[in-house]
Order: structure tokens, then sequence, then C-alpha cells
């Protein structure tokens, strides 16, 4: 039997057939993907590159029982086995952690994270999306701020993240997070900005000025960005609220860009001052004042050339608010300070005879070269910085009749940690006073012979 042979013209006109019939299907896939590319999906092919996996390594010391892990889930938690037996000396381990970091600056490979995701790290790394691996130097960090910034050795023209304007942030507006939440690399979740200027308390103290976010945020987010849907960083995920779920919180980008000028020009941030000094509002204040409710501070002194001077302030004033946040007593003062950087405007409402002023101040640097000064009026002793001691400010002074002497302090004494700042170098006791200047006593941790007492100095 003979085939039928196909001539060219036939050819020709069943090709053509064949290709009318696949171009629609082809032209249909292309819409199709093209319909499927949201903004949210742009947003991700533009900035996952510039997101980074931190891991942190970081040498910690535990007690190791003689007895081993048996008697630990046994009886560790009883105080009376632990107390018989004895702690049965120390091991040091390697732990790891994860985190999250964006890049923000690819020419010179900075990156942004939070400062808690790099605490006490003896060695940084990241990973980007296409593989790569670097070791990271931290340039400065902050833990007020909950910031820091890293740089990637060895690292050139890499992706980064595009800035946004956290101040222009929408109410539901739609966002996306890009992290590396218990260890999966590079996920991404999507929500709404559910709030703005929210304040965060924590054992540290208190945050102010959070972006809230439904997005899910999880252990391992944390320093990661936070993207609107043109793919720009509108914050740096830093925090989640445990007992609940879709509670997420972010620093805003325009705070994290005053935080980064001062990080990368002098790797901190300064602590900021107003000049005032006061007490606490107490119930026969608050009925003086004829305010609602026991709250406020009462200015008893406004440093001569501050700030506080300068706008205007008064002693018998009594601040009500700090930038729109409503100030609590003389400690919530001082806790709301730090969550601003220098040469930013503030808003002070204060009580004065009865009318409610609002005063515009101009914050600056806390004056660190007076701080020897004051803290001998207030606490009653000087410090000195001894390399050769390996830790610890040196008692070079006692102030008579003061506080510390009443304490029992002499010179030559350690001062080893002011409430929660251990002090290495004097920069460390300018930041202890400039956290707790106000306060009525205060807590120490003084060397002497050897030994480390930790001792309440009444002011």
């Amino acid at each position: 039997m003979t085939r039928p042979m196909i001539r060219g013209a036939a050819w020709a006109a069943l090709l053509a057939a064949i290709l009318c019939l696949a171009v629609p299907a082809f032209a249909g896939q292309a819409e199709d993907l093209a319909l499927r590319t949201t903004p949210v999906v742009r947003a991700v092919q533009s900035v996952a590159p510039a997101v980074v996996n931190i891991t942190t390594a970081r040498v910690v010391e535990r007690q190791i029982n003689p007895l081993g892990d048996l008697f630990s889930r046994q009886f560790g938690n009883n105080p009376f086995f632990r107390d018989f037996f004895g702690p049965g000396g120390t091991r040091r381990f390697t732990q790891q952690s994860l985190g999250s970091g964006v890049i923000i600056d690819g020419r010179q490979g900075l990156v942004l994270t939070n400062s808690h995701v790099i605490a006490g790290a003896t060695t940084i790394s990241a990973k980007l999306l296409d593989g790569r691996e670097f070791e990271a130097d931290l340039v400065g960090s902050d833990p007020d701020f909950d910031l820091a910034v890293l740089r990637l050795k060895d690292a050139h023209d890499l992706p980064q993240a595009a800035m946004g304007d956290s101040d222009s942030i929408m109410i539901g507006e739609s966002v996306l997070a890009i992290g590396n939440p218990f260890g999966f690399s590079h996920t991404v979740t999507t929500g709404v900005v559910s709030a703005v200027r929210r304040t965060v308390r924590t054992e540290q103290g208190v945050y102010t000025d959070f972006l809230q976010t439904d997005t899910a945020i999880n252990p391992g987010n944390s320093g990661g960005p936070l993207l609107n849907i043109l793919g720009q960083l509108i914050g740096v995920n830093t925090a989640i609220q445990a007992q609940a779920e879709g509670i997420g919180f972010a620093i805003p980008v325009n705070k994290a860009k005053r935080v980064l000028a001062e990080l990368l020009d002098q790797g901190f941030v300064s602590h900021v001052w107003l000049g005032l000094w006061g007490q606490d509002v107490d119930q026969a204040m608050a009925s003086y004042f004829d305010l609602k409710s026991v709250s406020g501070m009462l200015v008893t002194e406004v440093t001569r050339g501050s700030p506080g001077e300068r706008a205007g302030v008064r002693p018998g004033d009594v601040v009500l608010s700090l930038e729109g946040y409503g100030v609590e007593d003389k400690t919530h003062y001082l806790q709301l300070l730090r969550n601003f950087t220098k040469d930013r405007t503030l808003s002070l409402v204060v009580l004065r005879q009865g009318r409610r002023l609002e005063i515009s101040i101009r914050a600056e640097a806390f004056p660190g070269g007076e701080v020897q000064d004051m803290a001998w009026r207030r606490w009653g002793f000087s410090l000195r910085d001894d390399p050769a001691v390996g830790g610890g400010l040196v008692v070079t002074g006692v102030l008579a009749g003061g506080p510390a002497q009443r304490l029992g302090m002499e010179p030559g004494d350690l001062v080893m940690k002011v409430g929660g700042v251990r002090l290495n170098a004097s920069e460390d006791f300018t930041s202890a006073f400039a956290r707790y200047r106000m306060h009525n006593s205060l807590l120490l941790a003084v060397g002497r012979g050897g030994r480390v007492h930790y001792v309440k100095l009444r002011l």
C-alpha cells in the first residue's frame, strides 16, 4: 500500500493550522502570568534578594550538676536537692540563634537589623537569597531603639532595599514581611497596618511609636523588613505579642533612619535630655493642680542653658505629655526620652497655673562632660576609668554627708554596675546616669576586697 505524499504547499498549510491552535494557548498563559503577578509578588521579587538570614554564635556558661541530666530532670527545680548537692561547676557552650536583616546599602554591604538579634554575639554571618554567605562586623548597636547596623565583609555591589516614608503610612494599608522564622529562610507573610504610634512595655522599658501589623511575625523574623506593596522598606520587624495572634510590631523606618545616621557616624546613639528635673505627682498634688488622675511629673529644677530653659519651661510646671504620649511619672518621662534622638523638636504639654501650654523643645545630646559634676551632687561619688582593674570604674571621691558616704562607699571601691547598666568605660556611666538620674534609690554592684556587694543607694 502506498503512503500518501504531503507536498510543500500542504505542509505549509498544516503548520499554519497547528500554529493557529498553539498561539492562543501561549497567549493565554502569558495573560494569566501577568494577572497573577500582583503588587505583592512584584514587591517580593524586588526586595527578597536584599533580605539576609542572620546566624549568630555566642558563648554561654551553664551550671553542671554532678549527678547529670537525670538528676536535673528529676530534682533540678527542687531547692533542697540543688543546695544539698551543690552546683557542680560550670561549662561553656556555644549557642546559636537566628534572625533576619535587610541590606540598605549594597555598595558598602550595610545591613539593618535588631540589636537583640546580635546581642552578645561572638560571630555573625549573613546568607543571601542567592546562596552567598558573608561574615559580618558590628558597626553600631543601640538596645534602647533595638536597632543595629552590620557590615558584610568583602561584599560589594549587593542588592539593596529602597527606603520608604513611614510618616505617610495609612491604617489598613497592605504590607508584607520577609524573614527567617524558625529557620525557614526567606518566608513571606502578608497583612495590613493595624495601627500606628503603639507603645509597648517590656522589662527593659517603654518603647514608643511602633507600627502594629497583623502580618505573621514569628521568632526569626526579628530584624527583617516590613514592606509596602511598592517594595519600599517602611519598618523593621521587632516584636510579637506572645499571648495573642495577629499582633506584631515594627520600628518605623523614619525613626530607624535617624538612629542609623548616629550609628554610622559614631557607633552609638546619644542619650538626649531637655534639662528638666522633677518628682512624681502624688494625690495631694493632683488635688492642688485639679488633675483628673495622679499622673505627670512636677518640674523641680531646670538646668541653666538647657533646652528646657531656652524653651521657657519653669519649676512648678507639671509635665503632662511628651510628643503626644501621656507622662505617668518621672521614671516614665525618662523612659519616653530614650525613644528620641538628638536635634529632634519635641512637643511638651505642661500645666502652669491652671492652663495647659504646648511647648516645642529641641532635644540635645546628654552633656557627658557634666555627668561627673551632676553625679557628685546627686549621688555623692566620682569615678574614673582604670583599664588595669578589668571591669568596673574606680571610686575617686565620696561627698561628705552625701548618699554614697551614708551607704559606706570609700575611695578605691569599684562600681561594677549601676541599675541594669554594666560599667566598663566612662561612656557606660553617662548612660547609667542619663537613665537613672531622677530615681529615689539605686541598686549598685560594688567591688571591694575581691568580692562584689549588691547595695542600695538611697537618694
